[in-house]
């Protein structure tokens, strides 16, 4: 027995998709009962002597009006376009698998509405680890406990460009152009490097561990752009590596979600996550830590959490009211200032002495790297690190330090990974 299946989108993930279901056919066959058979895929391009020439078609209503046809992936991307066929798959009554974290995270409350009003399934698992499975596991395998902190390594474009400055040397500007000739990051990389990306996927993942609406749009979300070599340098002369960090929490009845860089120690768990890899770990309050690791991007990788949704919709194995019935609340995100953590910061001054006095009247218990203050007398630089802080009073105490009459500038600071 046949199950049919159409294709929006014919890009990266889009003809990885298509290449795995044919390579599985037999393999979902013998899960489900059903073979999955591919009638239409809808895009801009002819795709002129490939496989799927006679596939493709540029008339959306080939799909929509199909009733052979059950089930869409969407791989377009982008959203107002991927939103308004998802709205009218959902409408003809078809179910939606998606890898599109953009559409999920903007307006995956609605769509999981009219879903349910049209008794459809919509799925997206590879709208966040890629070929990690997290989802599920959050939503049935530690559905026994309740999920004290998300905190992950998510975008695989940035980890890239961090493990190779760390490892070669590099600056951000070559390291970054590297990125794109390997095909890494994207012409226009703002997303990755700017945090949104991040942003996006912690946002998905607080929704499910918490059990409200977290909109993306009230995550703090800080890039990489600042990082230099020199702050790459000094994260591991005190034992750390610098990663772009995804992290939510439930800390006294608040919500704290942020993307930003930390310097994390080279003990934990996530410090090795390196290269293009993804790393999340999940803290429950009965099993404690999981940790999941894998490639958070690319063709297969992606196409393996999408086929792994179709798969539950054809076994009719799963519904979105877990989902729908809570998103219609929104979570309540903590301002940032209201985080603790400690920190890294590097000053700049014409008196390196002068600039350890402003740092410790503010911060009486900072340490100056290196540990003997008096060999920075003679540099324009200096560098410390605080013990735990409030945000709003780290910020506070470095306006007062710039603000001083000594002349003393603050060049960058990181936050130093804690579990208060």
């Amino acid at each position: 027995m046949l199950y049919g299946i159409a294709l929006m989108g014919y890009g990266i993930v889009g003809s990885g998709v298509v290449e795995a279901l044919w390579t599985n056919a037999d393999h979902i066959y013998s899960r489900t009962g059903r073979k999955p058979e591919i009638k239409k895929i809808f895009d801009v391009f002819d795709f002129a002597g490939s496989p799927v020439e006679s596939l493709i078609t540029h008339d959306i209503n080939d799909i929509m009006e199909n009733d052979d046809i059950e089930l869409i992936v969407e791989t377009i991307g982008g959203i107002d376009h991927a939103y308004r066929l998802t709205k009218m798959a959902f409408e003809r009554k078809k179910h939606v698998v998606t890898s599109n974290k953009e559409l999920v995270a903007a307006h995956g409350p609605e769509l999981l509405k009219i879903a349910d009003e049209n008794n459809v399934k919509y799925l997206f698992e590879a709208s966040v680890g890629g070929g990690i499975p997290v989802i599920r596991p959050l939503e049935r395998c530690l559905i026994a406990n309740e999920i004290v902190e998300i905190i992950g390594i998510l975008n695989g474009t940035t980890n890239y460009m961090l493990t190779y400055m760390q490892n070669f040397g590099a600056d951000f500007g070559d390291t970054l152009k590297r990125a794109q000739e390997r095909g890494y990051a994207e012409k226009d990389p703002s997303a990755d490097i700017e945090g949104h990306d991040a942003g996006r996927k912690i946002a998905i993942l607080s929704s499910i561990a918490f059990g409200a609406f977290a909109d993306y749009r009230d995550v703090y979300t800080e890039g990489i752009t600042s990082i230099t070599l020199e702050d790459i340098k000094r994260a591991g002369e005190i034992g750390c590596v610098i990663k772009l960090i995804a992290r939510a929490r439930r800390v006294d009845g608040e919500y704290l979600i942020a993307v930003y860089p930390m310097m994390i120690d080279k003990q934990f768990l996530l410090s090795s996550v390196g290269e293009v890899y993804n790393g999340i770990l999940i803290r429950g309050n009965i099993v404690g830590d999981v940790m999941l690791y894998g490639r958070g991007a690319g063709k297969l990788p992606t196409a393996s959490a999408v086929i792994a949704d179709i798969i539950d919709i054809m076994r009719n194995n799963t519904s979105n009211t877990n989902y729908s019935s809570k998103w219609g609340e929104k979570l309540k995100i903590a301002d940032i200032d209201n985080y603790y953590n400690r920190y890294y910061v590097r000053l700049e001054a014409n008196d390196g002495e002068i600039a350890v006095d402003e740092a410790l009247r503010e911060f009486p218990d900072a340490i100056i790297l290196p540990d003997d203050a008096e060999s920075v007398a003679d540099t324009k630089q200096v560098i410390f690190t605080t013990g735990v802080l409030r945000e709003r009073e780290f910020k506070l105490g470095l306006q007062r330090v710039e603000n001083s009459s000594s002349g003393v500038k603050v060049r960058n600071y990181i936050r130093i990974y804690t579990e208060n």
